[in-house]
């Protein structure tokens, strides 16, 4: 990475992050505020705590090291391991938080993995699992859920 300028982003809980340019555009909401020449100061990220943020940036900063993988399928296999290994030091509630995140940054590459690891946690579990997981009361009386299960069967097994 070049010595580019820096910016500081601020977190909901107060913290500031100084961190290089291009690795603060991976953020859509940032690098339009960059644009818009409104990121003379600090920028304030109302939104994400100074935790989800510190992760958002060691995602961005890897990636705006690795570079361009779309040519180098070994570069390309070493970044998608990296990203594997990244989320799996977290639980679904810092998955969920993270993916909140990287909704309010617009980081396209964050949001579509944190979506992707929610996805394949979720995709064998029965709906009661898929509930407990998500907080999701269950507002079927018990004749609904059988009518339910009776009509789309081919959903429960």
């Amino acid at each position: 990475m070049s010595t580019s300028n820096k910016i500081t982003l601020t977190s909901s809980d107060g913290e500031n992050f100084e961190i290089e340019e291009a690795v603060a555009r991976e953020f859509e909401i940032v690098a339009n505020m960059i644009e818009d020449d409104c990121a003379s100061g600090s920028i304030p990220l109302a939104n994400v705590t100074a935790k989800d943020l510190s992760a958002a940036i060691e995602y961005c900063k890897t990636h705006v090291e690795a570079g361009s993988v779309e040519n180098n399928e070994e570069a390309a296999d070493k970044l998608k391991k990296w990203d594997e290994d990244f989320l799996a030091n977290y639980d679904n509630a810092m998955i969920f938080n993270l993916m909140l995140a990287a909704n309010y940054l617009n980081c396209k590459g964050l949001l579509n993995l944190t979506c992707q690891k929610v996805a394949d946690n979720i995709k064998d579990l029965q709906p009661e699992e898929v509930r407990e997981i998500f907080k999701i009361e269950n507002d079927f009386t018990e004749e609904e859920e059988a009518k339910v299960r009776s009509e789309n069967e081919w959903a429960f097994h």
